[in-house]
């Protein structure tokens, strides 16, 4: 039995101790806190609308604000509806024209004709016929406090309808100043699908239209949802929103089945139209096109203009955002840039006529324009244009900002420009530039490009031919100079790389020629190229230099490592064969990591101390190298002195700790376990320094040993250490060891433990069981040191104890 007990060393000095916040409860106050905000956000809102709606009934019926909230009470008694749900109603009765609240809900006005003594407009909305539909309006009527735009209202109405009625698609139509139907809000369909419904859709729009003439619901059994959706036709409720009157919005509910609205369905839908006026009164329409007047004189305008040109005004969702932009002036042949398709444009969305443009750098230089006021230009590119051939013409389009609206026109380019462009595009791109000289007018010719590459103002004009060697330094002169007379008197083509000084540095360039004769064999012209290879050279040079760097750093490790293989066999020597202090068979292993340097700062010592007691310390230094050996050295040495001369375990431990903290590297820390063996008693006495604990195996069973408290060195300036007692009986077998016998990045450590006791009790009745073991645990290639101490009891027969006792290592 192992009887384990602490002993503190005298240096120790006790840990302090606090309780950490609880995370549970700190959420649970967080979101107690926020649902206390979202109720006053949601409690301030309700005022609001409140409030509105009392300012309406006051200028309506007059009375002080008490007569018009106890009016409010009332008629919502009477509908057998909640105080916020007459509010909005009273809210939706107000014009268009009254002015909006702050807060979005409408204020106060004139009162429009045919208001009901209830707050409504024509005849009342009968009262529910069930409880779940006043609470569904209940809750819409909450709901609404937190809707800031037709597309927010729109997803609102889906999710309350859906369970309700099986509603599959919620729609939002509002008339524009101009007289256009557009879609303010949709959900349960895509982006992508709802440009179909952007104007009103067939064969719906009948419907539509008729529900804003006649002030009154209709219910289509044959709409079609937009976009490739399965099921056919589906029933529909086109409401008008207040119902009872002519008006500007319309609201649309699609079903998921074609079967018609029951009458309780309907009388539902038309509550929660008259529930949803106060709101949508708050939404802003999109700005309003141009006259009709100006449109026909801008087009009259647009009509003699030569080239394709378009008049866009700009089309803004409630929140300002642009969304689309409407054509109001179009030429004839803006039609031939987009595939010649002959539909007028004019009256159409661009994003409807052109719906690919979204994705185009044109649409985000028309934004741009837009809010800077700065023209876009673009960059040629071709366009599908009818009869035009294998190759489409290339066009480059330009905005220009116009009185909040935009002119966008476009610049078509015939081949020989798009050929022109091409060769720009090339010599930029690879760096070069083309050069001719004529031999017998002695004029020469060079693009944009080659005076670039040269640093050369244009004004000055080309170099001669024979000029050439005179710019280029002077070591590559003169080869320049053979290749030029090669080339002019034998027409021998050419391939030299020379240097030259520029205004911007040294340039490696290169020139290639080649001669053009007449048709009787005489040389008459010659034309080639100039290419930079600036960059590549320096590229070049600095990978040769990288090389050099390399090569030396090579060098340097391997002297480093030489230097400490030699330190390892002079500070740390292996012995060839178990050795036997204090009568125990003591196993040694050391392996170094197979990458980087061969040494590191693991180490070992088994030695039998003067009054016949053992010594055994494993330790590990954090870090490789010359000064991880250095390191290791001191404190082996100095642990084995300081025990030799009646230190303490601890004691030990603590002097190491202070004489780590005042090394050369005062940020080096290292891990250690030193332990005693008394072999009259058997008894082990053991410490630990930040080190993984020893493992006992005792009857063909292994457990680890508890540990007792320490810390690594050099981690602290005031440690605390502890030791523990463990008796060791006949047969036993303790392994101490360093952490690369067990770890495994990226695993846990735990785990590396957990197939050590599992490995070292299979092994156990082995003979050679140390190398099986070493074998079993060490898979592929080691990151880091591995050091082992196998230590045996001898049995009771007295096996293993040859040798004679005093046998050391280390």
């Amino acid at each position: 039995m192992c009887d384990a007990h602490r002993v503190t060393s005298e240096h120790a000095t006790p840990a302090g101790s606090g309780t950490a916040p609880d995370p549970a409860a700190l959420a649970e106050i967080v979101a107690r806190q926020r649902a206390e905000m979202d109720r006053l956000r949601d409690l301030a809102a309700t005022s609001a609308v409140v409030e509105r709606a009392k300012g309406a009934v006051m200028a309506l019926a007059g009375g002080s604000a008490e007569a018009a909230h106890e009016t409010l009470t009332q008629r919502a008694k009477a509908a057998r509806r909640t105080l916020l749900e007459e509010c909005w109603i009273t809210l939706g009765t107000l014009l268009p024209s009254l002015p909006a609240s702050r807060d979005g809900s409408g204020s106060a006005g004139t009162a429009p004709p045919g208001v009901t003594g209830s707050g409504g407009r024509g005849p009342a909305v009968p009262p529910p016929t069930s409880g779940d539909v006043s609470s569904a309006l209940a809750r819409l009527a909450r709901a609404l406090l937190r809707i800031g735009s037709p597309q927010e209202l729109a997803r609102c109405l889906l999710d309350q309808l859906t369970p309700d009625i099986a509603a599959d698609t919620v729609v939002i139509y509002a008339r524009q100043p101009s007289g256009e139907l557009v879609l303010t809000g949709h959900a349960g369909v895509d982006d992508g699908p709802a440009t179909e419904w952007l104007r009103v859709p067939r064969p719906s729009g009948t419907a539509v239209l008729d529900a804003l003439r006649d002030g009154e619901p209709q219910w289509p059994a044959d709409v079609e949802p937009p976009g490739d959706r399965p099921g056919g036709r589906r029933s529909g409720a086109w409401l008008p929103v207040p119902p009872g009157d002519p008006t500007d919005v319309c609201l649309g509910v699609v079903r998921r089945h074609g079967e018609p609205f029951t009458a309780d369905a309907r009388e539902y839908l038309r509550a929660v139209a008259r529930l949803c006026a106060g709101r949508l009164r708050a939404f802003d329409r999109s700005a309003e096109p141009v006259a009709s007047g100006a449109a026909g004189a801008v087009q009259r305008v647009f009509d003699a203009l030569p080239v394709p040109a378009l008049l866009l005004t700009p089309l803004r969702a409630p929140s300002g955002e642009v969304r689309d932009f409407l054509i109001d002036a179009a030429t004839a042949q803006a039609a031939e840039v987009f595939g010649g398709t002959g539909a007028d444009p004019v009256g159409r969305r661009l994003l409807q006529w052109r719906p690919a443009t979204a994705g185009e750098p044109l649409w985000q230089g028309c934004l741009r324009t837009l809010v800077t006021g700065e023209p876009y230009e673009g960059e040629p590119c071709g366009h599908q244009a009818a009869g035009a051939g294998p190759e489409p013409p290339a066009y480059s389009a330009r905005v220009t900002a116009l009185d909040g609206q935009l002119m966008l026109t476009w610049i078509r380019h015939d081949s020989s420009d798009r050929q022109q462009q091409r060769l720009a595009d090339l010599q930029r791109l690879g760096n070069l530039g083309w050069a001719n000289w004529n031999l017998l007018s002695h004029e020469a010719n060079w693009s944009a490009q080659v005076y670039a590459i040269f640093g050369r103002d244009p004004a000055r004009g080309p170099v001669r031919l024979t000029g050439l060697p005179g710019i280029a330094l002077p070591d590559d002169a003169p080869a320049l100079a053979r290749a030029v007379r090669a080339l002019v008197d034998e027409g021998r083509p050419c391939d030299v790389p020379f240097r030259t000084r520029t205004p911007a540095g040294v340039r490696h360039l290169r020139i290639v020629a080649e001669v053009a004769a007449d048709a009787h064999g005489t040389p008459v012209e010659v034309h080639g190229f100039v290419q930079d290879l600036t960059a590549r050279r320096r590229v070049e040079l600095a990978l040769v230099a990288s090389e050099r760097a390399m090569l030396t750093q090579h060098d340097v490790l391997l002297a480093e490592q030489t230097l400490a293989a030699r330190l390892q066999h002079a500070l740390l020597p292996l012995p060839e064969r178990p050795v036997r202090p204090a009568g125990l068979r003591v196993e040694v292993a050391y392996l170094p990591a197979q990458s980087g340097l061969q040494v590191g700062g693991d180490w070992f010592s088994a030695i039998e101390l003067p009054g016949g007691d053992a010594l055994f310390v494993v330790g590990d230094v954090a870090g490789h190298g010359v000064d991880a050996v250095a390191t290791m050295a001191q404190l082996r040495f100095t642990a084995k002195g300081m025990i030799i001369t009646g230190s303490s375990l601890t004691g030990a431990l603590v002097r190491l700790n202070t004489l780590l903290l005042h090394s050369r590297d005062s940020h080096g820390t290292a891990s250690m376990v030193l332990a005693r063996y008394d072999p009259g008693r058997r008894r082990l006495l053991w410490a630990q320094a930040g080190h993984l604990p020893p493992l006992l195996l005792r009857d063909g069973e292994a457990r680890f040993l508890d540990r007792p408290g320490g810390m690594l060195l050099g981690a602290s300036t005031t440690p605390a250490f502890e030791e523990a007692e463990c008796l060791l009986e006949p047969g036993d077998r303790l392994i101490l060891y360093t952490d690369g016998l067990v770890e495994r990045p990226p695993e846990n450590i735990d785990l590396g433990l957990e197939r050590l006791a599992e490995y070292a009790a299979h092994h156990a009745g082995e003979p050679a069981s140390l190398d099986l073991l070493l074998a079993s645990m060490l898979v592929g290639d080691r990151r880091d040191d591995v050091c082992v101490l196998d230590i045996q009891v001898p049995d009771d027969r007295g096996r293993g104890t040859s040798g004679g006792p005093g046998q050391s290592t280390g």
